[in-house]
């Protein structure tokens, strides 16, 4: 680029363009650089650097220099300036501060992280909240009732009045839940009459699930519930859809009934024989809570003449065990019975013969998920070479893994605690105390002796094998 001197004609300035600071005298260049501060100053107050009111430059503003950032879409929105030429001699125009990149404010404003006063306020309410709500988070996710809300479909009133049975724990136990379930479907399905144009195979799995969804929402469902429950939806999928209606209600309470005899009912009679046999004279039996099986076991073998000994090992809140102490010592021939709370389980080991409890669920690693406190029981067994035998039928097996019983669980209402055990009902008051009880454990396979079945007893190693068992490759 030539150099300017004094000979050069003077630049002529575009009409409405302003005019340049080679052209200012001192006193005007100082006026414009007090107005480029206050429009910095005023960028700087607005939130995240955006654009001023109006979309356009403060007035004076200097043109973009050379080799810097993109300039501000508020300065590029005024007029464009004339090319002035610069003098290398003399005094050159006072450098001005180049204005801060709007980007990074406009960044953090608009960031969903962005720590404002707003997001601080809100998450500190939130923490509050979380404070006064002494609840233990980390446990929500066990099962517990839910309120009944509208669900799309007529519920009959034999699964309403189930529901209210089992949130009021007035139906406990495996065995106890899957019979009254498949009982209150069978009426369900008498009541059924499948409307036009439907055909019984495809329209009564849509009615059922209104109905499970109900009892779901009372208590959580057990596995053996939901074992039945795809047993019979699979019995109902494979009706005919010729057959006559009255006929197809007719073939599934035939197989409802089917499955409560061999599965559960002839499957307690072969364990009893099989357990019975494991029980000598003399023998002191240790036994946790209340398990119908167990139970059957344990008359059965009074019936039989032997004499022997129990130790009802209890625990709050449900207290089942007291349940089964009166069944045990009533009638002409009573078993003698020592009652105990988990607490003095240590004391009473060294004069245990075998520990006999039952299950809620078997699962594929041959871990036990049972009653909360048999895994207390068969650890301390265990450490005291006492055998663990634990009576399960196999329509109680899970294809499914379990390492602890965090994972799943369900917790037992404070109505139903505070009913059944009155140890705590003077802290009931106390604002920062949350009662926590979970109603279910896992006792891991190393600590089981083994797993009585109606196809025999079976090492935990070998709990997957059950399906083979049976002559099927699934429940």
């Amino acid at each position: 680029m030539p150099v300017p001197t004094i000979a050069d004609p003077p630049v002529v300035v575009q009409s409405g363009a302003k005019p340049s600071q080679q052209s200012m005298s001192k006193a005007e260049r100082r006026e414009l650089q007090e107005k480029q501060r206050a429009a910095k100053a005023a960028l700087k107050e607005q939130q995240g650097g955006g654009k001023p009111q109006g979309g356009k430059a403060p007035a004076g503003a200097q043109p973009k220099p050379p080799q810097t950032p993109k300039a501000p879409k508020d300065q590029q929105a005024g007029p464009p300036q004339a090319k002035i030429p610069q003098a290398t001699g003399g005094a050159g125009p006072s450098k001005t501060k180049i204005p801060t990149t709007p980007h990074r404010k406009s960044f953090l404003a608009e960031s969903p992280w962005k720590g404002g006063l707003k997001d601080a306020s809100a998450a500190a309410a939130e923490e509050a909240s979380n404070r006064q709500s002494h609840g233990l988070r980390i446990f929500t996710h066990f099962g517990q009732p839910k309120p009944i809300i509208a669900v799309k479909g007529e519920i009959h009133p034999a699964i309403v009045r189930l529901g209210l049975l089992f949130s009021e724990f007035k139906i406990c136990g495996a065995n106890a839940r899957c019979i009254a379930t498949l009982t209150a479907f069978k009426q369900v399905i008498q009541d059924y009459t499948t409307p036009p144009q439907h055909t019984l195979s495809r329209h009564l799995m849509t009615h059922l699930s209104p109905q499970i969804t109900h009892l779901v929402s009372a208590r959580p469902m057990s596995v053996t519930m939901g074992n039945a429950i795809r047993e019979l939806k699979l019995k109902i999928s494979n009706i005919d859809i010729d057959m006559v209606e009255q006929d197809a209600k007719n073939a599934l309470y035939a197989e409802i009934d089917n499955y409560i005899r061999d599965r559960i009912l002839l499957a307690d009679e072969l364990i009893e024989e099989l357990a019975g046999n494991k029980i000598k004279d003399g023998d002191v039996i240790l036994t946790y809570a209340k398990s119908s099986v167990v139970e059957k076991v344990l008359l059965n073998a009074r019936e039989e003449g032997k004499k022997f000994s129990i130790i009802v090992i209890d625990s709050p809140p449900l207290l089942e065990g007291k349940v089964l102490l009166q069944s045990l010592i009533q009638g002409s021939n009573p078993i003698p019975c020592t009652y105990a709370l988990l607490p003095a389980l240590p004391s009473l080991l060294t004069d245990v013969s075998m520990v006999l409890v039952g299950a809620h669920a078997l699962y594929s690693n041959g871990a036990v998920y049972s009653r909360a406190g048999t895994a207390m029981v068969a650890m301390m067994a265990k450490a005291n070479s006492v055998p663990v035998v634990v009576c399960c039928e196999t329509y109680k097996f899970s294809e499914g893994v379990m390492v602890d019983g965090f994972s799943k669980n369900e917790l037992v209402p404070l109505s139903i605690s505070n009913k059944h055990s009155n140890l705590l009902k003077d802290i009931d008051a106390e604002p920062n105390l949350e009662k926590l009880n979970p109603l279910y454990d896992l006792t891991p396979p190393g600590y089981i002796t083994a797993v009585v079945t109606e196809v025999g007893l079976i090492p935990p190693s070998s709990i997957s094998s059950i399906p083979l068992a049976l002559g099927k490759t699934n429940m």
